[in-house]
């Protein structure tokens, strides 16, 4: 606080300050003697007054006369400061009072001296009267001169004794206040004389700091002032001369920046017409990604609708095939679409990423699964191991890690020509809110070398950008990836050798969320005994691993022999071997020696899940009689394959009901869309499904279409000419406000994929929308979500267990596919084929009078083997449904058995040949 004084008030504090505290310290000491003398003097007033009132009303007080008490009273009242006179007897009677009632209570009195009691505004006195007092005014002599004749009672008031103090304080006060201001009044003299002259200093030293270095300072009166100004005087002589020769060097130097100024003005409006140049191209390029996403999409929406379309239909196998490869073609150009979009949401910073539950599990073996028939194509083994503690519920963007993991695995695919790929996810550090995850995807592919690493992570880069690679592909899943683990907080990278292969990895951590996923009994399951049969080591771990998680005891084998000979051995065992799970592929183990040996297994006792590539799922589902719960397709879905322990166990399920729809009848729909194809695909689609549909091409006739009939619900495409789809269903919104009529379900139909699409739509008053190209099964989950009215399938679906009377007694084409396409192999097949046709015929008779089962089955498993290598639709599916029936000892075996003689007797009828 002193520090922020001037220095005038640092004068006068420091003047009055000791000055103030001597005149206090003095006043307040004689003021206290003064009062001290005023009080005892009061004091002794009192006490010469009762001892003079004593001598007085003795003689009064010996003879009782209170009219005489009552005048000395009176009298003695007239004394200055007196308040109160009483007179008692020697009992302390009252025998005479003068005045008003005593302030103070009965000083305690030892009966032979003075005694007093005093309060704030009086001090009261006791003096007790004796005889001697009577005898200083009686000239008799007392006989007793102790004795005690009476009491003298008064009480003096201390108002005046007050008032007397108050006023030598206020006058005290008067005095050194009034030496105060004489000495403030000095101290601000004298502060004058030394603030004056450092203000004319100020003052210059101010104008000297704003540039005027003419300015000198005057003499100031004191040597000290005059020998700092002149001080300040040649400073500032100084400082002209030296400004005199900066101000001819910054003449010279503004010239040359002035010139500098003009050449960077130029370039800075240069760089403004670049920088809005750069914003138009930038809106230019999200307006052509928008359009071109609706442009591109919209033929794709036909090509792959009506080639899904076109595939229901009766075609040979090599249109099939030609289909097939249409649609892959197109789903191929559908993924590069995305990839750009997805590229310019991430560069745009318009990608918002979701944040809900999701099993890890189950999202890794969708990306499995879903690549899996491209990985067994090329004969890779693809393999995924999650270790037991990594959590399955966790809370993160599951269609954006599965979108990272698709994309790590299909690099691998593509890269990789032989060995395997293994997926691996683990936990690097755990709490209980948190889980930081590592997942990895490892090949054995080419490998990356040092420079390649470099530029991996590059927009528009692969590992071989040579205009002869093989892979293809836009270079841009690698860049979106690292993007997105990013934006998810986490970090991927790569560890690579040339010639051996690569490691790609993510690192992430992801909040935890509360495990609902699916609880299954596994009762039936726990101390059963499982023998593995597969050759590779790491698969071979992995389902291991799920065997003993489900409660099986494993024990895998070197070949299928060797199992066969442990199942047969421990048959009748304390601990038999329940379950054969068996990893194959076609080299190395054929479908009908496979199905040979499952027919052996169950005959002792063991069931079989048999474990085969995606792409030779087909030929071993055509042997085994339970393909529905017996073939997997690899890797091994930890979920699908204790579904079908439980089924092969026993353990089934029950199935939940259907929802029946809200009403019977069919939904009236409206479509809207200006491209030709696109409408008459969804049309068709529709249509086929059993919905009454009214096609229009335009959003004028839509918005009439709604005024005059009754729909159920509208699909509107988005952009078309004229009257696009927001603006027709602005239009509808408003005549339904104005008619008060119901908000009429409005689904769009765009091919756009950039961000904030969505959130347009719905403000513009679209209740959904649907993705070009769009499927049957949106449409139909669409249409019963808002309309509550169900589509129905008019293609029939084919009972696995009994044979449709439309399938083809003989088809050449199924038995030229079957043959490889060698029409001599083909042609041999069926003959060896009809060569037993007769023996087996006459077989099954014999077993089926005799009633010997086992026979039966043998020689209908036969024959159901047989019919897997020749274009016999309607013997396979009666032989099929038969071999079921007999091995469920199901009541309706006799009926397939009928109709697979019936069977038999029209192929024999057909070829012209004795049955």
């Amino acid at each position: 606080m002193f520090k922020d004084l001037g220095l005038k008030g640092r004068v006068l504090l420091l003047s009055l300050l000791p000055t103030s505290l001597m005149a206090l310290g003095l006043g307040s000491y004689f003021i206290a003697v003064q009062l001290q003398e005023l009080e005892g003097q009061l004091m002794q007033r009192g006490q010469s007054l009762a001892e003079h009132l004593a001598p007085l009303a003795a003689p009064a007080l010996v003879r009782h006369d209170t009219e005489q008490l009552e005048r000395i009273a009176k009298h003695a009242l007239e004394q200055a400061d007196v308040r109160t006179v009483s007179f008692l007897d020697a009992e302390h009677a009252p025998l005479a009072n003068a005045g008003p009632k005593m302030l103070n209570p009965l000083p305690n009195s030892d009966g032979d001296n003075l005694a007093q009691r005093s309060g704030n505004d009086a001090t009261r006195f006791l003096l007790p009267v004796f005889e001697h007092h009577r005898h200083l005014t009686d000239e008799q002599t007392p006989e007793n001169d102790e004795r005690l004749l009476g009491w003298v009672e008064l009480e003096l008031s201390h108002h005046s004794t007050l008032l007397r103090g108050y006023r030598s304080l206020f006058t005290s006060l008067l005095l050194v206040f009034a030496g105060l201001v004489i000495t403030a009044l000095l101290a601000i003299r004298m502060s004058r004389s030394i603030s004056e002259p450092l203000q004319q200093i100020k003052r210059g030293v101010a104008l000297l700091k704003d540039g005027r270095l003419e300015t000198r300072l005057p003499t100031l009166g004191s040597q000290e002032m005059d020998e700092v100004a002149s001080g300040i005087n040649r400073m500032a002589e100084a400082l002209q001369n030296a400004q005199e020769e900066l101000q001819h060097s910054v003449e010279q130097a503004t010239e040359d920046v002035r010139q500098n100024l003009e050449t960077i003005e130029i370039q800075n409006i240069e760089l403004d017409f670049a920088r809005k140049e750069a914003l138009e191209a930038s809106r230019i390029k999200s307006e052509f990604l928008a359009n071109m996403s609706h442009e591109i999409r919209t033929p794709l929406n036909g090509i792959l609708g009506f080639t899904r379309l076109l595939q229901k239909s009766e075609l040979t196998s090599r249109q099939q095939d030609y289909l097939g490869t249409i649609e892959k073609s197109a789903d191929s150009l559908l993924g590069i679409i995305n990839e750009v979009l997805d590229f310019s949401k991430i560069e745009a910073g318009k990608l918002v990423l979701e944040h809900i539950p999701f099993n890890l599990r189950d999202l890794i073996q969708d990306a499995l699964t879903l690549l899996a028939p491209a990985a067994h194509a090329k004969q890779l083994e693809l393999v995924s191991l999650i270790y037991r503690d990594t959590p399955p519920s966790l809370i993160g963007d599951p269609q954006r890690l599965k979108q990272i993991l698709t994309n790590l695995i299909s690099n691998a695919i593509k890269f990789t020509h032989s060995g395997t790929i293994a997926i691996r996810a683990m936990v690097e550090d755990e709490t209980a809110e948190r889980a930081q995850l590592r997942i990895s995807v490892q090949d054995t592919g080419i490998g990356l070398a040092d420079d390649e690493l470099r530029n991996l992570f590059q927009a528009f880069s692969q590992a071989d950008n040579s205009l002869t690679r093989q892979a293809g592909g836009t270079g841009l899943g690698l860049v979106i990836s690292k993007r997105l683990i990013e934006q998810m907080g986490g970090e991927i990278g790569v560890t690579s050798t040339p010639g051996e292969g690569s490691e790609f990895w993510i690192s992430l951590s992801l909040p935890k969320a509360r495990d609902d996923g699916e609880t299954l009994p596994r009762s039936t399951l726990q101390g059963r005994r499982a023998a593995l049969l597969e050759n590779h080591e790491l698969a071979r771990q992995a389902l291991e691993h799920q065997l003993e998680d489900h409660g099986l005891k494993v024990q895998h084998f070197t070949s299928l022999d060797a199992l066969l000979e442990a199942v047969a051995a421990q048959r009748h065992g304390d601990q038999p071997i329940d379950l054969a799970m068996l990893g194959v592929n076609a080299q190395e183990l054929p479908p009908e020696r496979l199905s040979q040996h499952i027919w052996d297994l169950e005959r002792l006792g063991c069931k079989s899940l048999v474990l085969c590539p995606t792409t030779e799922q087909a030929l071993y589902q055509e042997l085994l009689p339970e393909a529905g719960s017996q073939v997997q397709a690899k890797p091994a879905c930890a979920r699908k394959v204790l579904h079908a322990l439980l089924h092969l166990f026993g353990e089934r399920q029950p199935r939940p009901e259907p929802p029946a729809p809200l009403a019977s009848r069919a939904p009236r729909l409206l479509c809207v869309d200006d491209n030709p194809a696109n409408l008459l695909l969804v049309k068709t689609l529709l249509e086929d499904m059993g919905a009454e549909v009214l096609a229009i091409d335009n959003g004028q006739d839509a918005l009439e279409a709604v005024k005059h009939n009754a729909f159920d619900l509208v699909f509107m495409d988005v952009q078309m000419p004229g009257m696009d789809g927001r603006q027709t269903t602005e239009a509808i919104r408003q005549w339904e406000s104005e008619n008060e009529r119901v908000a009429l379900p409005i689904i769009a139909l765009t091919a756009h994929a950039l961000a904030n699409e969505k959130r347009a739509l719905l403000r513009a008053g679209m209740d959904d929308y649907l993705t070009k190209p769009i499927s049957e099964r949106q449409l139909a989950q669409v249409v019963l979500k808002w309309t509550g009215l169900a589509l129905r399938n008019h293609q029939p679906e084919r009972s696995p267990e009994t044979p449709s009377t439309h399938l083809g007694i003989l088809d050449a084409e199924e038995g030229l596919r079957l043959a490889a396409g060698k029409p001599d192999l083909a042609a041999d097949m069926l003959n060896m084929l009809l060569a037993g046709l007769p023996a087996d015929r006459k077989a099954i008779r014999q077993a089926r009078e005799s009633g010997d089962r086992m026979a039966l089955l043998e020689r209908v498993h036969r024959l159901n083997g047989a019919t897997r290598y020749c274009g016999v639709p309607q013997l396979r599916a009666a032989c099929q449904r038969s071999e079921t029936l007999l091995k469920q000892n199901d009541p309706a075996t006799d009926l397939a058995l009928d109709e697979l003689d019936a069977a038999i007797e029209r192929l024999a009828a057909e070829m012209k040949v004795d049955a």
